[in-house]
């Protein structure tokens, strides 16, 4: 255990937290997302929920403040408009807790797969809302 670190997460996530470079990306997502065959690293935090790792990662990695949108969700399938509640928490979370707030921006279904195929890695959670996916690029510590 370390001080002022959250307990959940693993020491496998943060070390790909502190591997992770400015413009990587990190995705987040729920119980049914394909992490494992999308991940080129898959981290597992089992019994937590994609919000609670959300408010976690966030103490830690800085949330890139060259992008307008530095962090992205999935679009519900059919109907693109409509904000999950777990959306929603997310956006209370970044305006909360991230140290560069921003809006979140939405990536259709297929689109959100192909990008979360490219990020450093996958945390898979125990998250069963669905549609509770986030991908956060990360951003630079300035002294």
């Amino acid at each position: 255990m370390l001080r002022e670190i959250p307990s959940i997460l693993s020491p496998d996530l943060l070390h790909a937290l502190r591997a992770m470079g400015h413009g990587d990306e990190l995705a987040i997502v729920d119980a049914n997302f394909p992490a494992q065959s999308l991940a080129q690293r898959c981290l597992r935090l089992d019994g937590v929920s994609a919000t609670e790792a959300l408010s976690a990662i966030l103490t830690l990695l800085p949330l890139d403040s060259f992008d307008p949108m530095p962090a992205l969700t999935m679009e519900v399938v059919g109907d693109a408009g409509q904000i999950p509640p777990v959306v929603v928490e997310f956006q209370a979370i970044i305006d909360r807790v991230a140290d560069h707030p921003a809006r979140l921006g939405a990536l259709e279904r297929f689109a959100f797969y192909q990008r979360a195929r490219s990020a450093y890695a996958i945390i898979q959670t125990g998250e069963f809302r669905l549609y509770g996916n986030i991908i956060l690029k990360k951003g630079i510590i300035q002294p």
